[in-house]
Parts: structure tokens; sequence; C-alpha cells
């Protein structure tokens, strides 16, 4: 009787000391690599419409039609695959406007037909922090864009300032923070700082 009342202690003592609840699981993403990022961003879905558009995406006004090239938005998604990214827009209108070169009105509310792109290949280099700022690049069949990035605190945002490849300098984390005035727009042999908000906010969603 004493060896199984001596037995039926210890067995509890063990338990009190192994079977106790688990450390918890420490799921806060390391955002302080290249590859910490794009881990992070696999397979999540990232929206921007409304007061989230800037007033000059990739650093051209929203009120001035570029043909093919315009910046209107109603809403752009992007969804993370493979390291990559699918970009889908809906360009809105341009009213008053109707050629080339002309300063109109962006009207997101009168979508256009949908546009889709994939990037080829995604650089993220120069990371500082937890994603606080970093330096990124996506490549598309036929155009590029650069800039910078950076995550809100509680990882539900992502701000990138981009310009397409040649029309800025100074879009980079050595030269400042995103959105920081720093950058020069360059349009042609000419270079003057640029005075609009290019700093596109996207909500993260699974």
């Amino acid at each position: 009787m004493k060896t199984k009342l001596l037995s039926a202690v210890m067995t509890s003592a063990l338990c009190l000391v192994g079977c106790g609840e688990s450390d918890p699981v420490d799921n806060t993403p390391n955002l302080s690599t290249s590859q910490g990022i794009l881990a992070f961003l696999e397979g999540k879905t990232l929206t921007m419409e409304g007061e989230d558009i800037p007033s000059h995406p990739n650093g051209f006004s929203e009120d001035i039609n570029f043909g093919a090239s315009s910046q209107c938005y109603q809403s752009v998604t992007m969804t993370v695959q493979g390291g990559n990214f699918r970009v889908d827009s809906i360009p809105g209108t341009i009213e008053g406007a109707p050629n080339a070169g002309q300063v109109g009105t962006c009207n997101p509310e009168v979508p256009q037909n949908a546009l889709s792109f994939t990037s080829t290949v995604v650089s993220i280099e120069n990371v500082q922090g937890q994603g606080e700022c970093f330096d990124v690049a996506f490549t598309f069949p036929g155009f590029r864009q650069v800039g910078r990035g950076r995550f809100s605190a509680d990882r539900q945002t992502l701000d990138l300032e981009l310009f397409f490849e040649g029309g800025a300098t100074g879009a980079n984390c050595a030269a400042g923070a995103v959105g920081s005035d720093t950058v020069n727009q360059v349009i042609g042999d000419q270079s003057q700082p640029f005075d609009g908000n290019a700093v596109q906010r996207y909500t993260i969603s699974q």
C-alpha cells in the first residue's frame, strides 16, 4: 500500500512539472530581412482604395491624361504568390481631359476596364528595423517600379512610395523615410523637387 501511495504522489508531482501549459508561440513576423518580408506577405492580399490612393501614383498626377499610363484609379489589389505580386487595378475616369496631356479631374466612381500585371522579379534591400523602411523594386513585363516601403506597427498596412524607373531620385531609405521630402522628379533631362504624394497605402488581409 505504501508503495502504491508513493507512486501516485510521484506521478502527481511529475505531472505538475511536465503537464503544465506549454510556452506561448511567438507569431510575430520577422520583417528585418527581405526574406522575412516576402515570407510574411506570401499568400496575402493587399488592397488600396478610397483615401489610401495618393494624388500622384508612381509620381504622376491622377488628374492628368497620360493615355495608357494615366494614374487615376478606383482600386488596386495585389496578391502575393511565389514571391511575385499580381496587380489587378481598376482605373477611374479622368473627366474634362479627353486628350493626352490635358488636365482634368480624376473620378474613381466611373471605372474603366480592369488591368492586370504580374511581376517577374521583386527586389527588397536595405531593410531598417522591423520593416520600418526598405528599398523595393518591382519588375513587370515592359516597365519597372522603384522606391521605398514600410509596414505599420500593427502589420495591418503596407505603404509603398513608388516611381517608374528613371523617374525620380532620392526615393530610397538612405535618403529618408517613406513620404519624406527627399524626392526629385526627373522629367526628360530636368530634375525638380517632387511636391506630390506618391505613397500608396495597402490594407493587408489573408
